[in-house]
């Protein structure tokens, strides 16, 4: 509730600007405070792209700078078909030189070789945990027969 004795006669009062001492922080400006500054934008904010000045509230937005504003819809056809990473093809979902069976942890073996030209070796020690990265996660198991 408010009190009956409090009147307004002056709207205008508590519109002024504070005190200097009231509205600037001294831990900021330190003892001199001349040099506060205020630095303006580069840019028109968003919300004041149009219609900001009397002038353009009082006329139309161009229709060209209403266009370079326009964000094109995406439809679902333009993902493709969902069969591989291209549209309007089969994509890649199947590939001679990609096995089906996914490995797992690869870790290296030794080689029964010594020799420097011999290749080297790796076990797979199957899926660790359930999770692995994205690495692993793109190794399949191609068989000696699928290569030749």
């Amino acid at each position: 509730m408010s009190d009956a004795g409090t009147e307004y006669d002056d709207l205008s009062d508590g519109l002024e600007l504070l005190p200097t001492d009231e509205s600037l922080d001294g831990d900021e400006l330190g003892d001199d405070v001349d040099e506060l500054s205020y630095s303006p934008l580069d840019y028109r904010p968003a919300d004041l792209a149009w219609g900001y000045t009397p002038r353009e509230a009082h006329t139309h937005e161009p229709l060209s700078a209403r266009l370079a504003r326009e964000v094109p819809e995406v439809s679902d056809d333009d993902y493709g078909d969902g069969l591989g990473d291209t549209s309007d093809t089969d994509g890649e979902l199947l590939d001679d030189q990609v096995g089906t069976l996914r490995a797992g942890r690869i870790v290296f073996a030794e080689p029964d070789s010594v020799e420097p030209e011999s290749e080297f070796w790796a076990l797979d020690v199957g899926i660790d945990g359930g999770e692995s990265s994205a690495e692993e996660a793109a190794v399949h198991i191609v068989e000696q027969d699928d290569l030749y």
